[in-house]
């Protein structure tokens, strides 16, 4: 059975200061704090500005080399192609995070592309070719938009070596059910919470905010349970940020899973 890992999307967050970190604690310690209970981290941050080779450096001495780290890839990559994506931001992007790599502290590079990326041949290349320019890094890829979930688009990350990664996000048109499926040896699960009135109409800070009931969470043991049998290892990922839900949840789903 797969290695299970669970953690959160993004870890620096001052409202998480006394719901989870210590008031007192400072913002440059709380990768340190946060290591010291979870095994895994969702780096955020680098969809918004490209990581740099001392900061990278910095956060695996931080970490104490106690967590696998996913990064999540630059919005010039997934959100905002162009031209000149592959030839001249890719590597960009990828020469810093090579520390990670280095120190087997890289759990994946998180390829996660907004509903407007359709099924389309030009997307379909695009795809490949970007997945085929990280390798040997280990690539995960998130579609927002319904239209990629057929086999053809399995079979090819299977070829690629590319995992699916799972989602739980409001039953809305266009978006993805909670299917199950595995392309690669890494299974990727993310939790965006299931606001659904918030989901289009709010900001980042409202989509993202929704607290999993026990109940809820327990609905994916099955799924997981499947999911371990074909892979090796299994990242699990609270993305509902807003007010600490996601360590909340992240707590109780470590709970559910040693029980």
């Amino acid at each position: 059975m797969a290695k299970i890992l669970v953690g959160t999307s993004g870890f620096s967050y001052d409202e998480w200061k006394d719901i989870f970190y210590p008031i007192h604690l400072p913002q440059s310690d709380f990768l340190s704090f946060y290591c010291q209970e979870f095994n895994t981290v969702e780096l955020n941050f680098s969809y918004y500005r490209i990581p740099k080779l001392s900061q990278c450096r910095q956060m695996l001495e931080k970490s104490g080399h106690r967590v696998e780290f996913v990064i999540k890839a630059f919005k010039g990559l997934t959100h905002e192609i162009t031209d000149q994506s592959i030839p001249e931001i890719l590597p960009q992007f990828k020469d810093p995070i090579i520390p990670f790599s280095q120190n087997n502290k890289l759990g994946a590079i998180l390829l996660q592309f907004p509903q407007s990326f359709h099924y389309t041949p030009e997307s379909r290349v695009y795809l490949e070719s970007l997945i085929r320019e990280f390798s040997p890094m280990p690539v995960c890829v998130e579609f927002r938009q319904r239209e990629w979930l057929r086999d053809s688009v399995y079979t090819t990350l299977k070829e690629l070596n590319a995992g699916f990664v799972c989602v739980d996000e409001p039953p809305l048109r266009g978006l993805l059910p909670p299917v199950v499926v595995a392309t690669s040896d890494i299974g990727y699960i993310r939790f965006h919470g299931r606001n659904r009135s918030k989901w289009y109409t709010g900001d980042s800070k409202e989509r993202y905010d929704y607290l999993y009931s026990e109940d809820e969470l327990q609905g994916w043991l099955p799924k997981i349970n499947k999911l371990a049998g074909q892979t090796e290892k299994i990242f699990i990922f609270f993305n509902n940020h807003r007010k600490g839900q996601a360590i909340i949840n992240a707590r109780m789903m470590i709970g559910l899973l040693n029980e």
